[in-house]
């Protein structure tokens, strides 16, 4: 399974940003999809998860009531709607899937939110 992230970038405080995983390779294994991030210095946090239907969604509490994941088995893809962004949201977003027992990461793609 392949990952690739897109859609980060700079954005000011309080702007939105939509970041797209696209997977590829052995898609019909996969099973949870999500995001982490990492900020400089810090570990690598749960932002959300969704399962493979997508009627199931978890999200950091950091998240919750701002970000918004969804899924598109059809084109093997996710998004994370992000909006009311803070300076403290600033980090690498990683695309997670867990296909069977194996955990597959995309590359990243910065998102910064200036104040």
């Amino acid at each position: 399974v392949q990952l690739v992230e897109s859609g980060g970038g700079l954005v000011q405080a309080g702007g939105s940003l939509r970041l797209s995983c696209a997977a590829s390779g052995s898609t019909f294994s996969i099973n949870v999809m999500g995001w982490f991030r990492q900020a400089p210095g810090k570990q690598r946090e749960l932002v959300a998860t969704i399962s493979s239907g997508g009627g199931r969604t978890n999200y950091a509490d950091s998240a919750k009531g701002r970000f918004t994941i969804s899924r598109d088995n059809a084109k093997n893809t996710i998004n994370l709607q992000m909006i009311s962004l803070k300076p403290e949201d600033t980090a690498v977003y990683y695309c997670y899937a867990k296909a069977g027992p194996y955990d597959y990461w995309g590359q990243g793609t910065q998102v910064t939110v200036s104040s």
